[in-house]
């Protein structure tokens, strides 16, 4: 790393050091990419460079309202005048970007990148605390925020010296984005940015509860682009994506927004994917690939039936284990073998995969070209076939951690360790058996267990709490605490009611308790740590 188009220098400054780095490789052709990328002009500029003006780029589920190529680019451009020339962004700020699944939040995503910015985007459900974490983690200096969803941020705000200002977008204030982005000119010219400078920071919860910025490079954006999709999705240019991730997952920004744009596609973006919302909208505008994890798939194969889906050609899962008995039930509804794959926030997107043709039941596929994978013991020695150990993986994206010591717990001898615990099979297939860590995977959201425990133990009636994962059919893991109560309380039904309610307050409601146990103790060492394995144990009984 050499130049750097960044003026503010905070993300370089906190990446990891380069011995700490993972190896990186671009053995494919496709991947040769310049010294100098940014990479919302390589998917907007080189569009309309490519003849693809008029192409529709966006569809709004919500009004069916349909943004070209050109329009989309334009908006970008517009918004990227009002972030240098109106909110004194320069090259290298953090911008914070909070908005639902639509157009207005990928065209100001666009825009940062445009702007030489970093793009820190967060799901629409953070509260005020975990937007607080994120904020302060990144030194963020700048946030675009649809108006909904104004009210956490401006509460997370009292708490984030750095966050000198706020523009709201999706309002008719004369000082919101939309407003004046109307009176900017629809040229911009792209800061220069190194293939190497920094595009985003996308935050992932570890085990302990603290969150971890994952660092990507413009050419990271691109590469993810330029691996999977091309080799395995195999999608076309008149195909419309629609799904369930919101953009703030690498899963979703990549599937909703990157992919299609790299090949002159579609996207169909819908703010609150429901089951019901997500196959309303699939029949309506005609999508014909789908994103979505499988959790979602077991509750929209039930209602297949009342809805002509038969547009959909390709269907994709992510974000947790994809179950044998959800893929056969979709299947079984639609004549359709979903594509399985696993990839992670740390290497921004699909790594191991299959196409419909080699799907196998249990197994989440191969290697995707581009990327190098195998399982290893606990020494880091390759294992042989049918050995359970850990997934080891590397090619041209890697991890980052943006000034975190735990980098050397993901990254070591130039592999990325997932957290995964797999095999591989006679054929070469990768199987997943569990994961390595405290993470608990439900319905495709990874949640921190001591996260939730921190929010219980803010209740006045709790003395001490464990967080775990156990199994559950409908949403791969539940998270389930085990409480003691202080004296003078009943753990009872309208306790734990009490507790699920406060905690959805505390933090995002989709990591409450779904299950809550009443104990006189919790198992600890001698100095004083949670013997959270007993507590699985013990859940499993």
């Amino acid at each position: 790393m050499s130049y750097t188009a960044h003026i503010d220098t905070f993300g370089r400054d906190n990446l990891p050091p380069p011995e700490q780095w993972p190896e990186l490789f671009f053995e494919l052709p496709e991947l040769q990419y310049p010294s100098r990328m940014n990479c919302a002009a390589e998917l907007l500029d080189r569009a309309l460079e490519r003849g693809w003006g008029d192409r529709t780029a966006v569809v709004a589920a919500t009004d069916g309202a349909r943004w070209s190529y050109a329009e989309l680019a334009a908006l970008a451009n517009r918004i990227a005048r009002v972030l240098v020339d109106d909110l004194g962004i320069v090259p290298g700020n953090r911008v914070l970007l909070r908005g639902p699944n639509n157009p207005m939040t990928a065209a100001c995503w666009s825009a940062i990148i445009k702007a030489g910015a970093i793009a820190v985007a967060t799901m629409p459900l953070l509260r005020a605390k975990e937007l607080t974490d994120i904020i302060v983690k990144a030194r963020v200096s700048h946030a675009l925020c649809d108006a909904r969803l104004l009210e956490e941020l401006e509460s997370a705000r009292a708490h984030c010296p750095t966050l000198t200002s706020i523009a709201q977008f999706g309002t008719a204030q004369s000082d919101g984005i939309d407003a004046r982005a109307q009176s900017k000119p629809a040229y911009f010219a792209n800061v220069d940015t190194a293939s190497d400078d920094i595009a985003l920071i996308a935050f992932t919860s570890g085990t302990t509860g603290k969150p971890k910025g994952t660092i990507h490079f413009h050419r990271d954006v691109i590469a993810a682009c330029d691996c999977w999709p091309r080799y395995v999705l195999k999608a076309q240019a008149d195909d419309l994506f629609t799904g369930s991730p919101p953009l703030a997952f690498t899963f979703g920004l990549g599937g909703l927004l990157l992919f299609p744009l790299r090949i002159g596609a579609a996207t169909l973006l819908v703010e609150r994917p429901s089951p019901e919302t997500l196959l309303a909208a699939i029949a309506e505008h005609r999508a014909s690939v789908l994103f979505s994890a499988p959790t979602s798939y077991r509750a929209m194969a039930g209602m297949v039936a009342a809805y002509d889906i038969s547009s959909l050609s390709k269907c994709v899962s992510a974000g947790e284990a994809l179950p044998a008995a959800t893929r056969q039930q979709w299947k079984d509804v639609t004549g359709i073998e979903i594509i399985d794959g696993i990839g992670a926030t740390e290497m921004f997107h699909i790594f191991i995969s299959h196409d419909e043709a080699h799907a196998r039941s249990g197994a989440t596929g191969v290697v995707v070209p581009g990327y190098r994978a195998c399982v290893m013991d606990d020494d880091g020695n390759p294992l042989p076939a049918g050995r359970i150990g850990r997934l080891a993986v590397k090619g041209p994206t890697g991890c980052r951690y943006l000034a975190d010591d735990r980098q050397g717990n993901y990254v070591r001898n130039g592999w990325n360790f997932t957290g995964d615990a797999y095999l591989v099979d006679d054929d070469g297939y990768f199987v997943y058996q569990a994961r390595t860590d405290d993470m608990i995977i439900s319905a495709g959201y990874n949640i921190a267990g001591p996260e939730v425990e921190g929010a219980l133990l803010l209740h006045p009636a709790i003395l001490e709490c464990g967080v775990i994962g156990v199994p559950d059919n409908e949403r791969g893991q539940i998270v389930k605490a085990y409480v003691v109560l202080k004296p003078g309380h009943t753990g009872d039904a309208a306790m734990t009611a009490t507790l699920q309610a406060f905690v959805k307050q505390q933090i995002a409601p989709y990591k409450y308790p779904r299950a809550i146990e009443y104990v006189a103790t919790l198992p600890r060492t001698e100095t004083g740590k949670l013997r959270r394995f007993l507590l699985r144990q013990q859940a499993t009984r």
